[in-house]
């Protein structure tokens, strides 16, 4: 399966809304779309998964080095998921603690605001 990626803005957020699988072969292009966001000075971001059918660990990893990426600049980033098999492999990993998860856009940007 391929990867979708669309990018807007909402105010202070970079909404990234992803679809399809990020693994080893899709990850460099969420990671490009990070980097494109950063490069504009959008640090505050929010990333959608609430299409994606698959995530693995270059996913995941592609996610934690967005995470320091805009940490390091004073940024956020903040994940907006809802599929229990994703939010598994969060709550597996540890980085539900590290995330903030969002069940919608909206939320996410409430609570980040």
């Amino acid at each position: 399966m391929d990867l979708s990626l669309k990018t807007r803005t909402e105010g202070p957020f970079e909404i990234i809304e992803v679809g399809g699988e990020i693994d080893v072969m899709t990850a460099p292009r969420l990671r490009e779309a990070v980097i494109e966001a950063v490069d504009r000075g959008r640090l505050r971001l929010i990333i959608d998964v609430e299409q994606v059918d698959f995530l693995d660990s270059t996913g995941l990893g592609v996610l934690v080095g967005a995470l320091k990426r805009v940490r390091a600049d004073g940024g956020s980033l903040d994940i907006v998921c809802t599929h229990e098999r994703i939010l598994k492999i969060f709550d597996i990993t540890g980085l539900d603690k590290v995330f903030g998860l969002h069940g919608s856009v909206e939320q996410a940007c409430a609570e980040s605001a």
